[in-house]
This record gives C-alpha cells, sequence and structure tokens, in this order.
C-alpha cells in the first residue's frame, strides 16, 4: 500500500497506527486493524484538532480508481 501510495500522492512521509480491541478503537472485538496515513509537511489544520471534522481532497472514488489501478488490480 505504501507503495501506491508512494506512486500516487508522493507524500513526503507516514504515520502508522493499530487498533486492537474496542476500546483502542476496533468495531469487531478481537480485530486487528493498522492505519497508514500519507503526511505531507504542513498538512495539519484546525478542523482536525478541535472541529473532529476530516478533509477529502478528492472523491473517495477517484481515490479508490488511483489506488486500485497503482496495485494492478
Amino acid at each position: 500500500m505504501q507503495s501506491a501510495l508512494d506512486t500516487v500522492y508522493h507524500p513526503e512521509g507516514y504515520n502508522l497506527g493499530m487498533n486492537l480491541g474496542r476500546s483502542a478503537g476496533a468495531g469487531i472485538a478481537d480485530h486487528l486493524h493498522m492505519h497508514l496515513l500519507p503526511r505531507w509537511t504542513g498538512d495539519t489544520n484546525f478542523m482536525s484538532t478541535i472541529g473532529e471534522t476530516r478533509l477529502e481532497p478528492e472523491e473517495l472514488r477517484v481515490t479508490y480508481d488511483k489506488l486500485r489501478q497503482a496495485l494492478g488490480l
């Protein structure tokens, strides 16, 4: 996934997070999942910090299509 993100979006770094257990944010008990978040210098903003809002730079379907192609699927 990191290679696909590199190819499509050219991030400058990544954050990696893991959720294990309901209290940690996993919606299914005994389920482990990971998040790979591409990052760029200066990409933080107040909306995520205090507004509990996430801004998407493009339609989700566009992102899906780009990454699917980069993954060769």
